[in-house]
Protein backbone atom coordinates (compact mmCIF):
# COMPACT_ATOMS: atom_id res chain seq x y z
CA UNK A 1 0.00 0.00 0.00
CA UNK A 2 1.02 3.95 -0.86
CA UNK A 3 0.56 6.22 2.07
CA UNK A 4 1.46 9.67 1.80
CA UNK A 5 1.91 12.58 4.48
CA UNK A 6 2.06 16.40 4.62
CA UNK A 7 5.79 17.09 6.06
CA UNK A 8 4.57 19.87 7.60
CA UNK A 9 1.25 19.10 9.39
CA UNK A 10 0.04 18.27 12.86
CA UNK A 11 -1.60 15.53 11.49
CA UNK A 12 -4.64 14.47 10.23
CA UNK A 13 -7.65 16.36 11.35
CA UNK A 14 -8.10 16.40 15.19
CA UNK A 15 -11.28 13.85 15.02
CA UNK A 16 -11.57 11.79 17.67
CA UNK A 17 -11.89 8.29 17.03
CA UNK A 18 -13.98 5.26 18.90
CA UNK A 19 -14.45 1.63 18.60
CA UNK A 20 -17.10 1.07 17.49
CA UNK A 21 -19.96 0.24 20.16
CA UNK A 22 -18.88 -3.29 20.91
CA UNK A 23 -15.58 -2.79 21.41
CA UNK A 24 -13.16 -1.09 24.49
CA UNK A 25 -11.85 2.13 23.82
CA UNK A 26 -7.87 1.95 22.34
CA UNK A 27 -5.83 2.54 25.04
CA UNK A 28 -2.62 1.28 24.46
CA UNK A 29 -0.16 -0.30 26.78
CA UNK A 30 3.43 1.39 26.57
CA UNK A 31 6.86 0.58 27.61
CA UNK A 32 9.23 1.57 29.97
CA UNK A 33 12.55 2.81 28.69
CA UNK A 34 15.62 0.97 29.84
CA UNK A 35 19.51 0.80 29.41
CA UNK A 36 19.93 -3.22 28.60
CA UNK A 37 17.17 -5.79 27.42
CA UNK A 38 16.04 -8.50 30.17
CA UNK A 39 17.99 -11.67 30.18
CA UNK A 40 15.88 -15.34 30.84
CA UNK A 41 13.62 -17.30 29.00
CA UNK A 42 10.88 -15.45 30.85
CA UNK A 43 11.01 -12.91 27.92
CA UNK A 44 9.71 -12.43 24.17
CA UNK A 45 11.37 -9.91 22.70
CA UNK A 46 10.13 -8.05 19.16
CA UNK A 47 12.11 -5.57 16.86
CA UNK A 48 11.25 -1.67 17.98
CA UNK A 49 9.28 -0.40 15.14
CA UNK A 50 9.88 3.05 13.68
CA UNK A 51 6.44 4.04 12.77
CA UNK A 52 3.07 5.33 14.86
CA UNK A 53 1.23 3.60 16.85
CA UNK A 54 -1.75 2.48 15.81
CA UNK A 55 -4.96 0.86 16.70
CA UNK A 56 -7.30 -0.94 14.26
CA UNK A 57 -11.06 -1.64 15.23
CA UNK A 58 -13.20 -3.87 13.01
CA UNK A 59 -17.00 -4.73 14.10
CA UNK A 60 -19.25 -6.05 11.06
CA UNK A 61 -17.15 -5.58 8.01
CA UNK A 62 -15.92 -1.66 8.82
CA UNK A 63 -12.41 -0.70 10.13
CA UNK A 64 -11.56 2.24 11.86
CA UNK A 65 -8.08 3.29 12.48
CA UNK A 66 -7.21 4.93 15.91
CA UNK A 67 -4.14 6.46 17.21
CA UNK A 68 -2.62 6.85 20.93
CA UNK A 69 -4.50 10.20 21.38
CA UNK A 70 -7.96 8.53 20.00
CA UNK A 71 -8.12 10.23 16.61
CA UNK A 72 -9.28 8.81 13.72
CA UNK A 73 -6.82 8.07 11.02
CA UNK A 74 -8.89 6.16 8.76
CA UNK A 75 -9.16 8.89 5.68
CA UNK A 76 -5.32 8.85 5.96
CA UNK A 77 -5.11 5.29 5.18
CA UNK A 78 -7.92 3.84 3.25
CA UNK A 79 -5.99 0.92 1.79
CA UNK A 80 -4.96 -0.12 5.29
CA UNK A 81 -9.13 0.12 6.19
CA UNK A 82 -9.98 -1.63 3.30
CA UNK A 83 -8.04 -4.62 4.04
CA UNK A 84 -9.35 -4.73 7.50
CA UNK A 85 -12.48 -5.01 7.11
CA UNK A 86 -11.79 -8.30 5.08
CA UNK A 87 -10.42 -9.85 8.25
CA UNK A 88 -12.17 -12.67 9.24
CA UNK A 89 -13.82 -11.50 12.38
CA UNK A 90 -17.00 -10.65 13.24
CA UNK A 91 -15.36 -7.58 15.77
CA UNK A 92 -11.87 -7.30 16.52
CA UNK A 93 -8.80 -4.70 18.58
CA UNK A 94 -5.43 -4.89 17.12
CA UNK A 95 -2.69 -3.20 18.16
CA UNK A 96 0.44 -2.31 16.01
CA UNK A 97 2.94 0.46 14.35
CA UNK A 98 2.33 1.86 11.07
CA UNK A 99 5.19 2.03 9.43
CA UNK A 100 6.75 2.93 6.01
CA UNK A 101 9.16 0.32 5.17
CA UNK A 102 12.85 0.66 3.54
CA UNK A 103 13.97 -1.46 0.74
CA UNK A 104 16.28 -3.56 2.94
CA UNK A 105 13.04 -3.99 5.20
CA UNK A 106 13.93 -1.44 7.93
CA UNK A 107 11.25 0.61 8.99
CA UNK A 108 11.32 4.31 8.60
CA UNK A 109 10.02 7.22 10.37
CA UNK A 110 11.21 9.44 7.76
CA UNK A 111 9.95 7.97 4.62
CA UNK A 112 6.27 7.67 5.92
CA UNK A 113 6.27 11.61 4.07
CA UNK A 114 8.07 9.75 0.98
CA UNK A 115 4.77 7.98 -0.64
CA UNK A 116 6.85 4.90 0.49
CA UNK A 117 5.24 1.71 1.25
CA UNK A 118 2.91 1.85 4.12
CA UNK A 119 2.66 -1.81 6.34
CA UNK A 120 0.89 -2.56 9.20
CA UNK A 121 2.82 -3.91 11.99
CA UNK A 122 0.62 -6.21 14.31
CA UNK A 123 1.86 -7.24 18.19
CA UNK A 124 -1.48 -7.76 19.34
CA UNK A 125 -5.03 -8.78 19.64
CA UNK A 126 -6.86 -7.18 22.43
CA UNK A 127 -10.65 -8.07 21.58
CA UNK A 128 -11.91 -11.25 19.57
CA UNK A 129 -15.47 -11.98 18.11
CA UNK A 130 -17.24 -10.14 21.60
CA UNK A 131 -14.38 -11.41 24.04
CA UNK A 132 -11.98 -9.53 25.71
CA UNK A 133 -8.38 -10.82 25.61
CA UNK A 134 -6.34 -8.44 27.28
CA UNK A 135 -5.75 -10.79 30.75
CA UNK A 136 -4.96 -13.58 28.98
CA UNK A 137 -0.71 -14.40 28.60
CA UNK A 138 0.59 -12.78 25.83
CA UNK A 139 1.45 -15.95 24.16
CA UNK A 140 -2.07 -16.78 24.11
CA UNK A 141 -3.26 -13.15 22.41
CA UNK A 142 -0.07 -13.98 20.00
CA UNK A 143 -1.08 -17.28 18.43
CA UNK A 144 -4.88 -15.91 17.97
CA UNK A 145 -3.70 -12.64 16.54
CA UNK A 146 -1.32 -15.22 14.19
CA UNK A 147 -4.50 -17.44 13.29
CA UNK A 148 -6.72 -13.93 12.66
CA UNK A 149 -4.12 -13.09 9.89
CA UNK A 150 -4.30 -16.24 8.34
CA UNK A 151 -1.48 -18.10 6.39
CA UNK A 152 -1.00 -15.90 3.13
CA UNK A 153 0.23 -12.25 3.93
CA UNK A 154 -2.64 -10.12 3.62
CA UNK A 155 -1.18 -6.82 2.47
CA UNK A 156 -0.63 -4.41 4.18
CA UNK A 157 -0.78 -6.39 7.24
CA UNK A 158 2.07 -7.65 8.66
CA UNK A 159 2.81 -10.19 12.11
CA UNK A 160 5.44 -9.10 14.13
CA UNK A 161 7.17 -12.30 15.18
CA UNK A 162 9.26 -12.91 18.65
CA UNK A 163 12.41 -14.64 19.84
CA UNK A 164 11.97 -15.83 23.76
CA UNK A 165 14.52 -15.29 25.73
CA UNK A 166 18.17 -14.44 24.61
CA UNK A 167 17.20 -10.60 24.95
CA UNK A 168 21.20 -8.96 25.32
CA UNK A 169 21.75 -11.02 21.99
CA UNK A 170 18.98 -9.84 19.89
CA UNK A 171 19.36 -6.27 20.99
CA UNK A 172 23.21 -6.68 19.63
CA UNK A 173 21.73 -7.96 16.90
CA UNK A 174 19.21 -5.53 16.02
CA UNK A 175 22.07 -2.78 16.65
CA UNK A 176 24.32 -4.47 14.61
CA UNK A 177 21.62 -4.04 11.64
CA UNK A 178 21.03 -0.59 12.64
CA UNK A 179 17.42 -1.09 13.64
CA UNK A 180 16.06 1.10 16.43
CA UNK A 181 16.20 -1.29 19.12
CA UNK A 182 13.95 -3.98 20.79
CA UNK A 183 10.74 -4.38 22.78
CA UNK A 184 10.46 -7.06 25.33
CA UNK A 185 7.39 -8.07 26.76
CA UNK A 186 7.26 -10.32 29.83
CA UNK A 187 6.07 -13.96 29.15
CA UNK A 188 2.66 -15.18 30.48
CA UNK A 189 1.86 -11.37 31.07
CA UNK A 190 -1.63 -9.59 30.67
CA UNK A 191 -2.20 -6.22 28.51
CA UNK A 192 -2.17 -3.45 31.20
CA UNK A 193 -4.34 -0.88 28.69
CA UNK A 194 -2.75 2.37 29.40
CA UNK A 195 -0.35 1.34 31.76
CA UNK A 196 3.99 1.76 31.28
CA UNK A 197 5.25 -0.69 33.46
CA UNK A 198 7.71 -3.40 34.05
CA UNK A 199 6.04 -5.81 32.14
CA UNK A 200 6.61 -4.15 28.58
CA UNK A 201 10.17 -2.60 28.40
CA UNK A 202 12.36 -1.50 25.22
CA UNK A 203 15.76 -0.84 24.49
CA UNK A 204 17.06 1.84 21.92
CA UNK A 205 20.32 1.17 20.11
CA UNK A 206 20.66 5.07 19.84
CA UNK A 207 18.64 7.65 22.37
CA UNK A 208 15.68 9.41 20.81
CA UNK A 209 12.62 10.46 21.84
CA UNK A 210 9.99 12.83 21.19
CA UNK A 211 10.59 17.05 22.09
CA UNK A 212 8.50 19.77 21.69
CA UNK A 213 9.66 22.38 19.21
CA UNK A 214 9.40 25.84 21.13
CA UNK A 215 11.21 28.33 18.06
CA UNK A 216 13.79 27.98 15.11
CA UNK A 217 16.80 29.44 13.52
CA UNK A 218 17.43 30.68 10.20
CA UNK A 219 20.38 29.49 7.96
CA UNK A 220 22.29 32.29 6.09
CA UNK A 221 20.91 31.97 2.93
CA UNK A 222 17.53 32.01 4.37
CA UNK A 223 16.63 28.72 4.81
CA UNK A 224 15.60 26.10 7.95
CA UNK A 225 19.17 26.59 9.72
CA UNK A 226 17.99 24.82 13.43
CA UNK A 227 14.81 23.62 15.56
CA UNK A 228 14.65 24.47 19.16
CA UNK A 229 13.52 21.46 21.42
CA UNK A 230 12.31 21.09 25.03
CA UNK A 231 10.57 18.95 27.27
CA UNK A 232 8.01 19.21 30.33
CA UNK A 233 9.27 19.08 33.23
CA UNK A 234 7.26 17.66 36.56
CA UNK A 235 5.29 20.62 37.17
CA UNK A 236 4.99 21.10 33.60
CA UNK A 237 7.40 24.16 32.59
CA UNK A 238 8.84 23.50 28.90
CA UNK A 239 12.32 22.72 29.48
CA UNK A 240 15.06 24.03 26.93
CA UNK A 241 17.02 20.69 25.69
CA UNK A 242 19.26 22.07 23.01
CA UNK A 243 18.99 22.07 19.10
CA UNK A 244 19.40 20.26 15.88
CA UNK A 245 20.75 21.20 12.88
CA UNK A 246 20.44 18.19 10.38
CA UNK A 247 17.43 15.86 9.30
CA UNK A 248 14.99 17.92 8.17
CA UNK A 249 16.41 19.51 4.73
CA UNK A 250 13.80 17.74 2.86
CA UNK A 251 10.78 19.41 4.71
CA UNK A 252 12.60 22.59 5.55
CA UNK A 253 10.12 24.67 3.29
CA UNK A 254 6.92 22.99 4.72
CA UNK A 255 8.25 23.35 8.15
CA UNK A 256 9.26 27.05 8.00
CA UNK A 257 5.73 27.53 6.51
CA UNK A 258 4.01 26.14 9.49
CA UNK A 259 6.35 27.71 12.10
CA UNK A 260 5.77 31.41 10.46
CA UNK A 261 1.81 30.66 11.46
CA UNK A 262 2.88 29.91 15.45
CA UNK A 263 5.56 32.53 15.73
CA UNK A 264 5.40 34.62 19.29
CA UNK A 265 7.34 37.22 20.74
CA UNK A 266 8.69 35.22 24.08
CA UNK A 267 10.19 32.03 24.21
CA UNK A 268 8.15 29.49 25.60
CA UNK A 269 10.95 28.00 27.69
CA UNK A 270 10.89 28.48 31.02
CA UNK A 271 13.95 26.72 32.43
CA UNK A 272 17.34 26.15 30.58
CA UNK A 273 17.98 28.29 27.97
CA UNK A 274 21.59 29.47 27.38
CA UNK A 275 22.22 33.02 27.52
CA UNK A 276 23.99 35.41 24.58
CA UNK A 277 23.89 35.78 21.13
CA UNK A 278 22.53 32.36 20.38
CA UNK A 279 19.00 33.21 21.88
CA UNK A 280 19.31 35.86 20.10
CA UNK A 281 19.33 34.21 16.99
CA UNK A 282 16.09 32.69 17.53
CA UNK A 283 12.68 33.01 16.01
CA UNK A 284 10.04 31.19 19.00
CA UNK A 285 6.79 30.15 17.98
CA UNK A 286 4.31 28.24 20.49
CA UNK A 287 4.72 25.17 21.90
CA UNK A 288 2.19 22.91 20.05
CA UNK A 289 4.63 20.63 17.41
CA UNK A 290 5.83 17.33 18.73
CA UNK A 291 8.68 15.65 16.96
CA UNK A 292 10.75 12.68 16.98
CA UNK A 293 14.90 13.48 17.75
CA UNK A 294 17.70 10.68 17.67
CA UNK A 295 20.84 11.75 19.46
CA UNK A 296 23.91 11.01 21.06
CA UNK A 297 23.80 11.72 24.77
CA UNK A 298 22.65 14.06 27.59
CA UNK A 299 24.72 16.41 28.78
CA UNK A 300 24.83 16.97 32.46
CA UNK A 301 23.85 20.88 31.88
CA UNK A 302 20.47 18.89 30.69
CA UNK A 303 20.93 19.12 26.85
CA UNK A 304 20.97 17.15 24.18
CA UNK A 305 24.39 16.32 21.77
CA UNK A 306 24.81 15.69 18.02
CA UNK A 307 20.86 15.57 17.59
CA UNK A 308 19.47 14.68 13.94
CA UNK A 309 15.67 15.48 13.77
CA UNK A 310 14.07 12.11 12.37
CA UNK A 311 9.95 13.33 11.39
CA UNK A 312 6.77 15.09 13.38
CA UNK A 313 4.62 13.10 15.69
CA UNK A 314 1.00 14.14 15.00
CA UNK A 315 0.44 11.24 17.21
CA UNK A 316 1.93 12.80 20.28
CA UNK A 317 0.27 15.93 22.46
CA UNK A 318 2.80 18.47 23.16
CA UNK A 319 1.52 18.37 27.33
CA UNK A 320 2.81 14.77 27.08
CA UNK A 321 6.34 15.27 26.42
CA UNK A 322 8.90 14.34 28.86
CA UNK A 323 12.22 14.00 29.22
CA UNK A 324 12.58 9.89 28.86
CA UNK A 325 15.39 8.70 31.21
CA UNK A 326 16.80 5.24 30.49
CA UNK A 327 16.69 3.18 34.19
CA UNK A 328 17.83 0.05 35.11
CA UNK A 329 15.29 -3.24 33.83
CA UNK A 330 13.20 -2.86 37.55
CA UNK A 331 12.11 -6.23 38.61
CA UNK A 332 8.83 -8.05 37.91
CA UNK A 333 6.09 -8.15 39.87
CA UNK A 334 5.68 -11.52 41.92
CA UNK A 335 3.25 -13.06 39.77
CA UNK A 336 5.46 -13.02 36.71
CA UNK A 337 8.75 -14.16 38.55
Amino acid sequence: MKGKTRAASTGPAKKTGRPTSGLPPYDPQLALLVKQPPDGDGWLHEVKLDGFRIGCAVERGRATLLSRRRHDWSAEFPALVAAAGRLDARSALLDGELAAVAPDGRTSLHAMHDGATIAYFVFDLLHLDGEDLSGQPIEQRKALLRRLLGGRPLAPFRYVEHLVGGGPAFFAEACRHRLEGIVSKAAGSAYRPGARNATWQKSKCVLRQEFVIGGYERSAVGGLGAIWLGYHDRRGRLCFAGKAGTGFQREAGPLLATFGKLERGAPPFAQGLPTGFRVRDAVWIEPRIVCEVAFMEWTHHGHIRHASYQGLRPDKEARDVIREVARRSPPLPAHLR
